[in-house]
């Protein structure tokens, strides 16, 4: 007896040639599968030369181009178009995933009430990790963070990286908003923890589950190291979520950030502080400046949204996401 209770279509999204070795690494994992995926869907956003050369490469895919605006959120939608599984899937093409991941997905989903099953994103430096970079701000490299649960447990919304729906979700919520979310390098965000609560709202008696045994490995290059991403990621973070919290409301685009910042960043600079002081590590006065600093760039960003998008009121969205992008 098959002891799976879902059929899984996993969705990759590529965009670029210069993750061609990434992208192999990650079919590769996802053939490797204790609980095999019905389908794996590859969208190429794009890039014809690229998608040329995914047809030649996997022939046994399923794959397709993003049809739809370019962007992470198209890309994703093209897949859900095309996928036949009872869950849909997500992974980077530039992550690699522990061979029991969809296995603990699909166990998630015994609960009928659970809609949603994300897992534990595990940052794979390519470069040495910087000593001043605090674990509260995994999420800036695609990351699962310090403050997150360390059991499975309801959350509100799930990392890109890492999680899978019932197909239910995009029938009745509907996809990905394309004025949310990477293009490219942009580094943006949010699309998914938009999309996770317009399918609260809509099946308030439902809910999404976060469990830490389904495990991926993210790769996170050296250029993602750097002080200078570190700030324009928080700021392009801040400005989505000011568009979140228009899309959505503010109490719900932003009722995990209020816990986060007002509990888990306290916690986390007086741990950099106890490391200085106590353990005599100096890069501990490195890791309470950065959560500081993070904040304040996010906050920044987010003040400059909330401005920008009071400004153009009257503006379709997706045009004011076009004044974002260009901050």
């Amino acid at each position: 007896m098959n002891p799976f209770i879902s059929r899984f279509s996993v969705i990759v999204c590529a965009y670029t040639e210069l993750r061609w070795d990434d992208l192999l690494n990650a079919v590769d994992s996802l053939h490797a599968q204790t609980h095999p995926a019905t389908e794996i869907i590859l969208v190429i956003d794009h890039n014809p030369a690229l998608y040329e050369r995914a047809q030649a490469q996997f022939p046994d895919l399923t794959v397709v181009t993003n049809t739809e605006k370019r962007g992470l959120s198209g890309a994703r939608n093209s897949g859900i178009a095309v996928a036949h599984g009872d869950i849909i899937a997500f992974m980077d093409e530039d992550a690699v995933a522990d061979t029991e991941w969809l296995e603990h997905l699909d166990a998630g989903f015994l609960d009928p009430k659970v809609i949603g099953v994300g897992g534990a994103i595990i940052p794979w430096w390519i470069a040495k990790q910087p000593t001043w970079f605090p674990e509260e701000f995994n999420w800036v490299v695609g990351c699962t963070y310090r403050g997150m649960p360390e059991i499975a447990s309801p959350v509100r919304n799930l990392i890109g990286c890492n999680m899978a729906f019932r197909s239910e979700v995009f029938s009745q919520a509907g996809g990905f908003r394309s004025e949310i979310g990477r293009i490219g390098t942009f580094p943006a965000g949010c699309e998914e923890t938009e999309l996770c609560i317009r399918a609260s709202q809509i099946l308030p008696d439902r809910l999404f589950l976060f469990d830490p045994m389904a495990q991926v490995h993210h790769r996170v290059p050296a250029a993602r190291t750097k002080l200078r991403y570190f700030t324009d990621r928080c700021y392009a973070e801040g400005l989505s979520k000011a568009l979140v919290s228009r899309l959505v409301g503010a109490q719900d685009g932003l009722s995990s950030e209020r816990s986060y910042t007002f509990n888990t960043l306290p916690r986390g600079v007086l741990r950099g502080l106890k490391d200085a002081f106590v353990r005599g590590q100096r890069s501990g006065f490195g890791r309470a400046g950065a959560i500081i600093l993070g904040l304040g760039f996010t906050t920044a960003g987010y003040l400059a949204g909330r401005l920008m998008l009071l400004r153009n009121k009257n503006r379709p969205i997706a045009a004011q996401n076009l004044s974002l992008g260009q901050a």
